[in-house]
């Protein structure tokens, strides 16, 4: 019985001691983001299981992150929020000695990134995009004809909006991504604060929020894909996601990323580490390991976003690389620009401003 005992011991011992070994990493990831594989191959390296959940929007992670607690240890918000929780000190300075693949990232990207987090001591880059329309061409050509698809024009001009009211209209469920676009569309800065510059997008969306069948930040993929909507407002990787489903689907449905003329905002979603976080040595080693090339690489294949990694360019698929709408030519990116955090005051106008477009009222 004693011999028993003492082996039973033993082996809840070990049990114990191998529960306690377990390395992990919690992360916090836009949805659509990442190849699985990736996640696999890294759990494959490493020996670390990775524990990863999704989020459709930048205001649920502030939101989360502010509250404390929130159990991440990566998480990748997008600039202006990473420049406004640096502020809060949410998230922890990275230690760059544990990060030797910062080598292969892209030094225009980085030092565009640097507006946010100065001296990039907080935020490395994963992807980045633009916000613009994604347009089921063969629907909006029947109803506009040879009308230019390449503007604002097409969502925020009351008379056109509504001849697309029929065949589906979808926006994004986040101001912050909308109204730099429609400031730029009314001829204003599009990184303004002023109340009165926002009250002027605002009263713009508002004039057209009946021709808006839904305001969601990914549904707009498969609604696009399957021909449910003939317009959306979003993100450009989601819309080349969109067409390459649709082309899977061989269900004629004809999908074209468009990034408007009078200028669209350029994003930056970068992995960051909360200040609270348990595992940050894991948490190192997981941004370090997606900013291998390879690695960063056929996280692009997948997601057809652009990549932070300019070493990961040869590896890419050379139908992303050459698609302006992913990687826009030097022209496109003269009309590109980003936006910085909003101050308290300006965020209150912006929160006030959408809750009207969106209620109604």
């Amino acid at each position: 019985m004693i011999r028993l005992l003492a082996s039973v011991a033993l082996g809840l011992g070990l049990v114990t001691a191998a529960a306690a070994q377990e390395r992990v990493v919690n992360v916090y990831n836009w949805s659509d983001y990442v190849d699985p594989k990736a996640l696999d191959e890294f759990t494959k390296q490493t020996g670390i299981k990775v524990v990863y959940d999704t989020y459709d929007n930048n205001e649920i992670v502030e939101t989360k992150l502010l509250a404390g607690k929130s159990g991440y240890d990566i998480v990748a918000p997008s600039g202006p929020f990473v420049q406004r929780l640096i502020g809060a000190k949410v998230f922890q300075k990275l230690d760059k000695s544990k990060l030797p693949n910062l080598a292969n990232q892209w030094p225009e990207v980085t030092q565009r990134l640097a507006v946010f987090d100065p001296g990039n001591e907080y935020a490395v880059n994963y992807m980045w995009g633009t916000t613009g329309i994604g347009v089921n061409t063969k629907k909006v050509k029947e109803i506009l004809g040879d009308m230019p698809l390449n503007t604002w024009d097409l969502v925020l001009k009351p008379e056109i909006a509504s001849k697309l009211k029929a065949c589906g209209i979808y926006m994004l469920d986040s101001p912050e991504d909308l109204f730099p676009g429609v400031l730029a569309y009314l001829g204003l800065n599009p990184d303004s604060k002023k109340n009165e510059d926002l009250t002027k997008a605002g009263d713009a969306l508002f004039r057209v929020r009946g021709n808006i069948q839904k305001f969601h930040s990914s549904e707009y993929i498969n609604a696009l894909a399957n021909g449910d909507i003939c317009v959306a407002v979003g993100y450009s990787g989601d819309m080349i996601q969109a067409r390459k489903r649709a082309e899977e689907a061989k269900n004629n449905v004809e999908v074209a990323y468009v990034i408007p003329r009078e200028g669209a905002l350029m994003w930056f979603d970068s992995f960051v580490i909360p200040a609270d976080a348990k595992n940050v040595k894991e948490a190192h080693e997981f941004i370090n390991f997606m900013m291998k090339p390879e690695i960063a690489a056929m996280n692009t294949n997948y997601v057809s976003y652009a990549s932070g990694n300019l070493a990961a360019k040869k590896d890419i698929d050379p139908a992303i690389i050459n698609d302006p709408g992913i990687y826009p030519d030097e022209a496109t990116m003269k009309r590109l620009f980003t936006n910085t955090a909003y101050d308290e005051r300006s965020q209150r106008t912006v929160t006030r401003l959408w809750t009207r477009v969106k209620t109604g009222r």
